[in-house]
């Protein structure tokens, strides 16, 4: 087993700039592409044209987490994810994440290729993952989320209590607190409301002393503010007003679906907020 770099060597932009997160999900039910990206060359296609213009990371994922999905047994996600990480690994200068909840995906993902793990349940569902992401010696991205909306509670105060659990997993398995990433979860169990309220709320979670990653690219929480129907391919606009405004509250790593638009974006807001980093 060779370990993976550390966070800083992976990223060495992380901090100085926003970086750019590329969506790759080969699911045939995801809410965003339904399906587009599928095909192992079709991904390997998207892949390396989410790179080309201009990704930081690559997010593979092969299993939908969208409201309402199916869940698919770990052997048919690692038959999506695996083919994709073994052809685009060698050939792309940026790391891959693997956007699983499930120990064994993670496992062989970072056997495969992949060097971060991007865990939406935290680390919580299966809280062995944390112990795989440390052997091989891959920083975690730890995302809030909740099995069932409370529109009664403080969503901010809930979201720390659930990151002190995630942490304290993370440090039990050996991860140091340099190879984690907090993401709040947008999208993810909260009421409309609450979704606008964490963004408002950013720096809050920027104050944990964590990197912070946002991803809002084409959710549903978008369409409802748009005054017309749309489909999740005709949020960019939205997608972009709600990166920037992440990043100037604090964020430093913004997952999207349209990368090249969004680089665009946030090269803007890094010259506003972080001038001394140009």
């Amino acid at each position: 087993m060779t370990p993976s770099s550390g966070l800083s060597d992976l990223l060495p932009d992380l901090g100085g700039r926003t970086l750019v997160m590329g969506i790759l999900n080969v699911t045939p039910d995801s809410f965003s592409d339904g399906g587009l990206f599928a095909g192992d060359a079709a991904a390997v296609a998207q892949a390396e044209r989410l790179v080309a213009d201009g990704a930081a990371i690559l997010d593979i994922g092969g299993e939908s987490t969208r409201p309402g999905h199916v869940p698919v047994s770990a052997e048919d996600e690692q038959a999506r994810v695996l083919p994709v990480i073994r052809a685009v690994a060698p050939r792309l200068a940026v790391p891959i994440s693997i956007d699983t909840y499930k120990a064994s995906t993670a496992r062989v993902a970072l056997e495969a290729g992949a060097r971060i793990v991007n865990d939406v349940w935290g680390l919580q569902r299966e809280p062995d993952i944390a112990s795989v992401a440390a052997a091989h010696g891959a920083p975690v991205i730890i995302m809030h989320n909740r099995a069932s909306i409370d529109p009664e509670i403080d969503i901010v105060a809930d979201m720390q209590a659930f990151f002190e659990r995630s942490l304290g997993i993370a440090h039990r398995a050996g991860i140091a607190d340099s190879e984690i990433v907090l993401d709040p979860g947008v999208g993810f169990g909260k009421t409309w409301a609450q979704h606008l309220e964490v963004l408002r709320r950013l720096p809050e979670i920027r104050a944990l002393g964590f990197p912070v990653l946002v991803g809002v690219s084409r959710k549903s929480l978008l369409g409802r503010l748009h005054d017309r129907e749309t489909r999740p391919a005709d949020r960019l606009y939205g997608s972009l007003a709600a990166h920037a405004l992440a990043a100037t509250l604090g964020a430093d790593i913004v997952r999207v679906h349209d990368v090249a638009a969004h680089i665009d974006a946030m090269r803007v807001v890094d010259a506003v907020m972080r001038p001394g980093e140009r």
